[in-house]
């Protein structure tokens, strides 16, 4: 019976019995990376696929190791999207490198829970220090790092699209805190009420979904034929709505939109924020990894007007989901919006100044020591071979655009500037539609769609750490293939 146990007895895993699996880990972890090339890379199961596979409740008496990792290749395996196999192409990378999962392990070993500078100082002070070093390395303002007198800083969110939440939640505090100082009879539902937000017709849905959150009306810029957003177009709508007794309080900015990799044009859209007062937030989600090369430093021109800035080192430098990258010129409108301070979260350093508490940065209260893969990437890789490494991705793009270009069956949608080449068929929707179905049907590659303007588009993005050019002409040979068969089934084979 239980009660005639000890508690060790109970214990399935000690420190020595962790010493061996944890060696086994690596090695299992390893030779996934390294085979993962021999994986389909999209799985074939159907939903509802792994419940029969395992039983209805958790087990009364505690399995061994070994049969868990028996039914990782038997469960688990069989429902994995591989993310990290050389012929996945599809969404936007999401960044791996062994140093960050070495990190992630000590994250977990450590195990604290960084909400104050107290409950564990170098998990918030490594954090600020890492957030100037990455700042510094794509070339961000001087007035987004925290230094040691700075009033701007950075934080690691989970995803961009918290970062985005917060910009929005902030911009709304600080408005609503102004106009209720200039107009005290107005109350906060009143000036909530008249808010509206803008972002270009090309912006992710995150930012949409940030309105719905915080309460904030949405409106849409239209984008322009190179689907950027212009001046021009911001201009018009914040008239419009402030001759209807609208408060414009926020414009989200995006450099690499998610459908075709276009840039906002921040030379425009960023005085015009300035002049009228209005928060300007830029997601850079995916493309703000580039910056860390010089040569693409042009695309980010005008980010000295903005509020904030984001990007994700999790999709393409090599630190392993999450880590999301977010700065602040003016530390004090994010803090001023969030702060609550009970007394079971105080601390005697939290006056000095010298201190960051990040629970007032952030929406959830606990957080884990995501500095220390950033750190560890940092320091493994170097700038320089960060900078190699988008490189190789940023050509590898290059060579597939190359192989589509020689295809006249094919057009090329919106311009090619890093690791994403949007593409289609000389033909209708339906068509397209057909040799994307095929291609995921086939399962030998993997990519996604978008829809720009009327048309049905193919995205094939770089991703993977270990690809290379072998499997670009895997790719491109495979596409075409298939391309032929379905023009000749749907009858406009030439």
């Amino acid at each position: 019976m239980l009660e005639s146990l000890t508690l060790i007895e109970y214990i399935k895993m000690n420190s020595s019995e962790f010493r061996k699996r944890g060696r086994e880990m690596v090695d299992y972890i390893a030779d996934y990376m390294e085979q993962i090339e021999s994986r389909q890379v999209f799985p074939s199961v159907e939903p509802g696929y792994l419940r029969p596979l395992i039983p209805d409740s958790a087990p009364e008496e505690g399995e061994t190791f070994d049969e868990i990792m028996k039914d990782v290749e038997r469960v688990v395996m069989p429902g994995v999207t591989h993310w990290h196999s050389p012929f996945f192409f599809a969404y936007f990378p999401t960044a791996s490198s062994y140093p960050a999962m070495l990190a992630d392990m000590l994250c977990g070993a450590i195990g604290c829970i960084g909400f104050t500078w107290a409950s564990s100082p170098a998990c918030t002070e490594l954090e600020t220090v890492m957030l100037d070093w990455l700042g510094k390395a794509i070339g961000l303002p001087e007035q987004f790092l925290a230094g040691s007198k700075g009033e701007g800083g950075g934080v690691i969110q989970g995803t961009a699209s918290e970062a985005t939440l917060m910009a929005l939640l902030a911009a709304r505090t600080k408005v609503t805190k102004r106009l209720q100082k200039e107009t005290p009879d107005l109350s906060e539902a009143e000036i909530i009420g008249r808010m509206v937000a803008y972002s270009s017709d090309q912006a992710h849905s995150s930012v949409e979904r940030a309105g719905l959150i915080s309460g904030v009306r949405m409106k849409k810029i239209p984008s322009d034929e190179n689907f950027t957003m212009r001046g021009k177009n911001l201009k018009n709508a914040l008239a419009e709505d402030q001759a209807e007794g609208l408060i414009p309080v926020f414009v989200c900015a995006t450099l690499g939109t998610t459908s075709s990799c276009s840039f906002d044009n921040l030379m425009e859209i960023g005085p015009i924020c300035n002049d009228e007062n209005i928060w300007l937030h830029i997601d850079a989600a995916y493309a703000g990894s580039a910056f860390i090369c010089p040569e693409f430093r042009y695309l980010m021109k005008g980010v000295e007007f903005a509020d904030s800035f984001n990007f994700n080192p999790h999709k393409w430098l090599l630190v392993n989901f999450d880590c999301s990258a977010f700065w602040v010129k003016k530390r004090s409108d994010l803090i001023g919006a969030f702060k609550l301070d009970p007394v079971y979260l105080q601390h005697d350093h939290q006056e000095s100044g010298l201190v960051t508490d990040y629970r007032h940065w952030q929406i959830p209260l606990g957080r884990r020591f995501r500095s220390l893969k950033l750190w560890f990437v940092l320091r493994m890789y170097g700038v320089k071979g960060l900078q190699e490494y988008i490189r190789k991705h940023v050509r590898l793009a290059q060579e597939f655009l190359e192989f589509v270009k020689q295809d006249d069956r094919f057009e090329i949608c919106g311009k090619v500037v890093l690791g994403l080449v949007c593409f289609r068929l000389k033909a209708s929707n339906e068509v397209n539609k057909a040799l994307l179905h095929k291609i995921n049907n086939v399962k030998k590659i993997h990519i996604v769609p978008c829809c720009l303007e009327d048309k049905f588009i193919l995205r094939f993005a770089v991703c993977a750490r270990t690809v290379e050019s072998k499997h670009i002409t895997f790719a491109w040979k495979h596409i075409e293939e298939l391309a032929t068969k379905v023009l000749m089934e749907k009858g406009e084979h030439k």
